[in-house]
């Protein structure tokens, strides 16, 4: 589905990787230890990386299980790439550049292919499919929070909100991969690769523009004042990871933030830019309580399921 060169590289074997942001380790053995992809239902080795149809018959099987707290917590990740997804889709045929409009899609795909290994996974608990999920629960049903939700603005918030995204993906996957469910660390072992280039491509965007015009400055400055208010959310803690992480299927939110911070900061600080000094967000979306912005993204992106449930071509 992605055509980022790190989705390209996941064909390659891989054990560490290193980048300019931080040091990641994304190879992932099967239980055996062997690397290789025979040892469970789900694939999850680096050199055959973990579909969305694996999982989805791996579901129909009977052979991948979600307990109720890893259901529930894929589908919190399942719905922030699903937002995201959609939110950047909006970008196609509207970016400042031929390149960027390809770059954008690129992103969203990678989103979109996150999405459906999660809700596929989430899915298995009940026996829904992930387009019932995507496309059948009402706004109250869904977890995102509210970063994924806010409009887009112009391209400087995209950017900032892409850059703290990416930057809080990265942190959170690259610790998943370790995550004591082989499926969760399976999808998180394909999705580190991706948003490894996401957080590459916005910090380059991050300082062409801080470091360009004084009216793309201007804009950057603009786009972290109005992203940096739902960053907090991304954060915090709850029950349902605090039981995870003492399982070691997951881990706290809270435990990502000072990589999170280092990191970013590097290059805000290259940039010559200052965190914003901003109020947090109460936020909400993870026990279902949303702002205005995503029954306008469901309405768009469930209208033709809801009109015409089972219609196939």
């Amino acid at each position: 589905m992605s055509t980022s060169p790190e989705t390209a590289a996941a064909a390659a074997p891989a054990e560490e990787e290193a980048s300019g942001h931080g040091d990641v380790s994304v190879g992932v053995k099967a239980a055996s230890g062997s690397g290789e992809a025979t040892a469970s239902a789900t694939r999850i080795t680096p050199g055959n990386a973990l579909r969305p149809e694996d999982i989805a018959l791996a579901v129909s099987r009977g052979t991948a299980n979600p307990s109720e707290d890893v259901a529930e917590f894929a589908l919190r990740l399942g719905d922030d790439a699903l937002i995201l997804a959609q939110r950047l889709g909006h970008w196609i045929s509207r970016a400042p550049e031929l390149e960027e409009d390809i770059a954008l899609g690129n992103i969203a795909l990678d989103q979109l292919g996150h999405a459906r290994s999660f809700l596929s996974y989430a899915g298995g608990l009940d026996g829904r499919s992930e387009d019932d999920l995507a496309y059948f629960r009402r706004e109250p049903e869904f977890r995102s929070v509210e970063i994924f939700e806010i409009p887009n603005g112009d391209f400087a918030v995209t950017i900032a909100r892409q850059f703290v995204v990416s930057y809080y993906q990265f942190e959170l996957y690259r610790r998943l991969v370790e995550s004591t469910d082989a499926t969760l660390a399976g999808i998180a072992a394909k999705a580190v690769k991706e948003v490894d280039y996401h957080r590459d491509h916005s910090a380059q965007w991050v300082l062409r523009l801080a470091q360009g015009t004084d009216e793309s400055r201007e804009k950057m400055i603009h786009g972290f004042k109005v992203v940096w208010p739902y960053v907090d959310e991304l954060f915090r803690d709850d029950e349902l990871t605090a039981r995870l992480a003492a399982a070691g299927a997951a881990v706290e939110p809270s435990s990502l933030r000072a990589d999170f911070d280092r990191l970013t900061g590097e290059v805000l600080a290259e940039a010559e830019l200052d965190v914003p000094k901003v109020q947090p967000a109460p936020g909400g979306g993870r026990k279902g309580l949303h702002s205005e912005h995503l029954g306008y993204i469901l309405a768009e992106m469930q209208v033709l399921a809801r009109e015409y449930p089972g219609a196939s071509w």
